[in-house]
């Protein structure tokens, strides 16, 4: 009996380790390497570019010129400055304009880069360090009540990077510089800044004050610097926003991730339409929108970017994860156009086999109007320019498909 037992068992384990290999691959739909089958996210999706238009922006007071972190919180936006401020800035959510002001004795502010929360607490990130030359990195742990009682209440949780032996100042080299970080229930985690490597390091803390050693745990090229984050957990998503070395900013999507393995699952870049935004900060109110801010930036006497809050809607790009009810190009409808009627712009959603794809909008006398090629599976096509009215969109390379559009 034990002897035919045990050839079961071995086959049924290799049956189970058969079914589980087959299930592994990319879940996400708009993947250019979907898997139909794959049931457990191993990391490998791949995506066309992608870029996206913020719904709206604010200009911000002068006196946040240098926001530098964002939260939503009691119905507010709350910011700060990067440098020697020591004030809390809260913002009305309709006009962003700053209502309340606390300021944070006791606290010194070296290079606040970043702010967090939890249910209890609002975390200050002292950990700027563009020259890579900081022996005095700290996380301020900051009770809520005690911001509402005026009497703030703080902890530090001190660190330092076990990697890093070299303090001698540079300019803008370090890779050990920080602008994002998490909270998670019993831990912090920080996402460095790579000026040299343009790579991203993931790295953890516990929530509790004291001098810690920050534990490394992974790092993702994402060939940019990486200045804010947005943590949903029970969604299991993460936003971070960064630019790169030519001040192009962008989002960073992980997603769909088990447990704190961050870099594990899905990982999309999308490039955000704000050319020399500097953008700092990030947060959510609810479902996919976000609000980023940047702050201001001149490089005379070509640019000069004020400081603003934008909204952005990710529904697109995570719509289809999160469950939403989103149109989803498929065999039938290769192509989605939205909005219609449209005012400057128009996405188009394709699917990502039929990427790159030519386009051209042709106008009611027949006449070519735009042309243009279609570089990401979600692309934002401007209508600026074009009267009113309506309006023919074709798109493809060896097939032609064909869509009305209208502009208003």
């Amino acid at each position: 009996m034990k002897k035919c037992l045990i050839p079961a068992l071995a086959a049924l384990f290799l049956s189970a380790l058969q079914i589980s290999a087959q299930q592994t691959g990319c879940p996400d739909r708009l993947a250019v390497n979907y898997n139909p089958e794959a049931i457990a996210n191993d990391g490998s999706c791949r995506y066309n570019q992608a870029n996206i238009i913020p719904l709206g922006s604010l200009e911000l007071e002068a006196e946040i010129a240098e926001t530098s972190g964002l939260i939503f919180w009691d119905n507010m936006f709350w910011t700060h400055n990067d440098d020697h401020d020591i004030n809390l800035y809260g913002l009305d959510t309709i006009y962003g304009k700053v209502t309340r002001t606390y300021p944070l004795h006791g606290i010194s502010n070296t290079d606040w880069e970043e702010i967090s929360q939890d249910e209890s607490h609002i975390y200050i990130g002292d950990f700027g360090n563009n020259s890579g030359n900081r022996r005095d990195l700290k996380i301020y742990m900051i009770s809520k009540q005690s911001i509402i009682d005026n009497s703030p209440l703080y902890d530090s949780i001190c660190f330092s990077y076990p990697e890093q032996t070299d303090f001698n100042p540079g300019s803008y080299n370090s890779d050990f510089d920080c602008e994002a970080f998490i909270v998670s229930e019993d831990s912090l985690y920080l996402f460095t800044k790579g000026w040299a490597s343009r790579q991203t390091t993931l790295y953890s803390l516990p929530k509790t004050p004291g001098t810690w050693d920050a534990k490394r745990k992974a790092s993702l090229n994402v060939n940019g610097l990486i200045t804010g984050a947005v943590y949903n957990r029970d969604k299991r998503i993460i936003v971070l926003t960064g630019y790169s070395n030519k001040l192009q900013p962008f989002l960073y999507l992980l997603y769909d991730f088990a447990g704190t393995d961050f870099f594990g699952a899905n990982k999309r870049k999308i490039d955000l339409l704000l050319p020399y935004h500097q953008v700092e900060a990030i947060t959510t109110t609810k479902g996919t929108r976000f609000f980023i801010t940047n702050e201001a930036f001149s490089y005379k006497p070509v640019v000069r970017v004020s400081q603003k809050i934008h909204l952005v809607d990710l529904r697109s790009f995570l719509g289809n994860y999160l469950g939403l009810p989103l149109p989803i190009p498929d065999e039938l409808n290769s192509f989605i156009i939205s909005p219609i009627p449209a005012n400057n712009y128009i996405m188009v959603q394709g699917l990502p086999e039929l990427i790159p794809a030519n386009y051209l909008i042709v106008n009611m006398s027949g006449r070519i109007v735009k042309t243009g090629v279609l570089e990401s599976d979600i692309s934002m096509v401007s209508l600026s320019g074009l009267s009113s009215g309506i309006y023919l969109l074709r798109i493809g390379n060896e097939r032609l498909y064909a869509y009305k559009i209208v502009k208003e």
